[in-house]
């Protein structure tokens, strides 16, 4: 794409699609020097599939930047970190989503490489489900899309209440629930339905 003027651009390939592969997330999910599966995984767990994971140990320590990509590759690195069995409690479920992500840099430029090591994304969720790449992690998600789903509504629902969801608000959740389930998960549908449902309970 060349000259200053905006027009559409069709892609014919699958390195990008949907918000994960968008620079500006791929960017607030990396250090400004380097990318961070774990900063990425945990992205991942907390705004799309609502399952934070619990916060580090006080006393983990970090990473040497100064051996990625020359001494080591950075999967290398945190394969090694998981090696602790207390540290992999959480970093196996973080990790493998972030090197899915590990194609785009820190500023979310697309890369086959980290330093002089090949870049290796492949991986498997607990449930046993694998990718091998960028796009098939994203096909592996979909499959989750009641989580995902789920997970979207409790953060729109918050935006538009002000408050944090509480336990009665579950039968409000269900109901949109069942509603997008049954459209496709369309995300007009969401906003429909929430906006319906708050203009109910300020009627």
């Amino acid at each position: 794409v060349k000259g200053p003027d905006f027009r559409k651009v069709d892609l014919d390939t699958d390195q990008r699609g949907g918000i994960l592969t968008q620079a500006s997330v791929l960017a607030v999910s990396s250090y400004p020097n380097r990318t961070s599966p774990t900063i990425r995984g945990k992205y991942i767990l907390n705004n799309l599939l609502g399952t934070p994971p619990p916060p580090p140990p006080p006393d983990v320590p970090a990473l040497d930047d100064s051996k990625v990509g020359s001494d080591v590759s950075l999967r290398k690195q945190l394969e090694e970190h998981r090696a602790n069995a207390v540290c992999a409690s959480c970093h196996s479920k973080m990790d493998v989503l972030g090197f899915g992500l590990e194609n785009y840099d820190a500023v979310g430029k697309w890369r086959t490489m980290d330093g002089k090591f090949p870049i290796d994304v492949g991986g498997a969720m607990p449930d046993g489900k694998s990718f091998s790449t960028a796009a098939g992690m994203r096909t592996v998600l979909l499959g989750s899309m009641p989580e995902v789903s789920r997970c979207l509504t409790d953060k729109i629902m918050t935006y538009a209440l002000g408050r944090g969801m509480q336990p009665y608000d579950k039968r409000t959740l269900d109901r949109i629930q069942r509603t997008l389930a049954a459209d496709g998960y369309h995300f007009q549908t969401l906003i429909r339905e929430v906006v319906a449902r708050i203009g109910r309970a300020h009627v």
